[in-house]
């Protein structure tokens, strides 16, 4: 009886044990095939974007991830999804797979890109900054994240250009109202905008024309030593630009420009050779 007792116990444990193994080889082929799936669907995926079709591409991306999550090749598929999506200008679309992937993988040696891409989506979205800032800010606000958070890498140098560039926009719109206001003659809403420009924007192309502009505007309005002061500012940064003579201009009505100088030589040039035909 004892020993038939043993032999139940042993035939159990027997039998506990191969089950185990037989699970666990049915799991193993499983997460293989699973990961074989995962493969196909990241070189489908991959095969469709060199074709051209981005949302069947992203489609497979996204299915390579599901499938296998936990293989490192997940985030890469979701990467790769969301960056589809923008070389094709479906930037609605790349931004949603990039803030997921943000969310999703926090600590991805990739991050950084993922990131970049993002405010890449924000910057190809400017279409008329007079119009819609929220895009131009919204790319400033992520190019300075990554000049913060990732000041050695190759994504903050084109980040930091890229801020130049959205300087010169937000420095566009201002001379763009700036001038609405003073072609409206509302001269002290036109001035502000204009000393926007010059105080916040020194470093764009507009600054120039900004001083000379208050050099014009304070000069219609009586205020002499305002101008003369705006005017002495641009002669001292920019002497040589065409601005600078407009403003020496409002002072001296007798001066002329190297430009109205040639003029007039080639004027008398013509004048005397018409005494010879």
């Amino acid at each position: 009886m004892n020993f038939f007792k043993i032999f139940l116990i042993f035939f159990f444990i027997s039998f506990f044990l191969n089950s185990c193994s037989k699970e666990e080889k049915i799991s193993t082929v499983v997460e293989e095939d699973l990961e074989q799936q995962m493969i196909r669907a990241f070189r489908e995926g991959y095969d469709e974007f060199e074709g051209g079709d981005a949302l069947f591409a992203a489609k497979k991306f996204n299915e390579a991830e599901l499938l296998f999550p936990q293989s490192p090749w997940a985030p890469k598929a979701a990467l790769m999804a969301a960056y589809v999506y923008y070389a094709q200008d479906y930037y609605f679309d790349a931004e949603y797979e990039l803030e997921r992937f943000i969310k999703t993988y926090p600590k991805h040696p990739d991050l950084n890109y993922a990131h970049y891409l993002l405010s890449m989506c924000y910057y190809e979205k400017i279409v008329d900054e007079k119009k819609d800032l929220g895009p131009l800010l919204r790319a400033q606000e992520k190019f300075n994240f990554i000049i913060k958070e990732y000041p050695n890498s190759d994504y903050a140098l084109d980040s930091q250009y890229k801020l130049d560039l959205i300087q010169d926009y937000l420095a566009s719109k201002e001379m763009y109202i700036a001038s609405h206001y003073r072609k409206k003659k509302k001269w002290i809403a036109s001035i502000n905008r204009y000393k926007a420009v010059v105080e916040q924007y020194e470093k764009t192309i507009y600054v120039e024309e900004a001083l000379h502009r208050l050099v014009e505007l304070y000069y219609t309005i009586g205020l002499e030593n305002e101008s003369r002061k705006y005017a002495s500012l641009l002669g001292y940064n920019y002497q040589s630009s065409k601005w600078y003579e407009k403003s020496y201009k409002l002072f001296d009505k007798k001066y002329k420009s190297k430009l109205e100088i040639k003029k007039e030589k080639k004027g008398m040039l013509k004048k005397f050779k018409k005494l010879f035909d």
